[in-house]
């Protein structure tokens, strides 16, 4: 198993930012401790995303905290960043693995049993499973259900995250599913002091994977 830890992990979200405010938010996440990162950005251009991805890969570098791209294998790859993160209409899991190799992490978006074994077997490293509460983030949010999450928990070897709508007041729903961790969004970019909300969600998270 790879060498990263989930158990914070923070995907993070630009818009209304200007890109000074969005880069001091993100430092000052990785200041509070956040594991992991996935820069999404939905709507740039593959010129923009990549400039954008450099200058977030400089700070994670910086705290040795790998960084992860969302649905791009080719603006992860032009950065040089440690991971990608697939959903289920981007490229398929096992075509990542071939183009990226062994060591580069791989994760995808899993909400049912049968899409997590399969991306389990085409070589993902963990699942991003949800949404455990409607999200701000995205126009469609279809919810999964506490027992789906334990259900794929249970089938697959890999870590599993849970994502959608989370933070420090509602998180007390996954003690004991088996995750490996929580990926949030809004509860630190939306936060007046990211470092201390992810100081505080951190130790929610380290409480809720024992």
């Amino acid at each position: 198993m790879k060498n990263f830890d989930s158990t914070l992990y923070f995907i993070t979200d630009s818009t209304g930012f200007s890109e000074y405010d969005f880069l001091h938010a993100v430092e000052e996440a990785l200041k509070g401790g956040v594991t992991l990162i996935q820069l999404r950005e939905k709507n740039r251009t593959t010129r923009e995303y990549i400039e954008l991805a450099k200058k977030v890969h400089q700070l994670t570098k910086k705290y040795n905290i790998p960084l992860i791209i969302d649905d791009r294998v080719d603006v992860a790859m032009a950065v040089g960043c440690e991971g990608v993160h697939l959903g289920q209409e981007d490229m398929p899991v096992s075509t990542a693995r071939k183009i990226l190799g062994e060591n580069f992490i791989i994760g995808a978006t899993a909400k049912t049993v049968e899409q997590a074994v399969e991306a389990t077997k085409g070589g993902a490293d963990y699942l991003g499973v949800g949404a455990i509460y409607p999200t701000t983030t995205k126009v469609k949010t279809v919810l999964t259900p506490i027992d789906t999450l334990q259900e794929i928990c249970r089938a697959v070897s890999v870590r599993v995250n849970a994502i959608g709508g989370l933070n420090r007041e509602n998180t007390h729903i996954l003690k004991g599913t088996g995750i490996a961790g929580i990926c949030v969004v809004s509860a630190i970019m939306k936060s007046e002091n990211p470092k201390k909300e992810a100081e505080t969600l951190l130790s929610i998270a380290k409480e809720l994977v024992k």
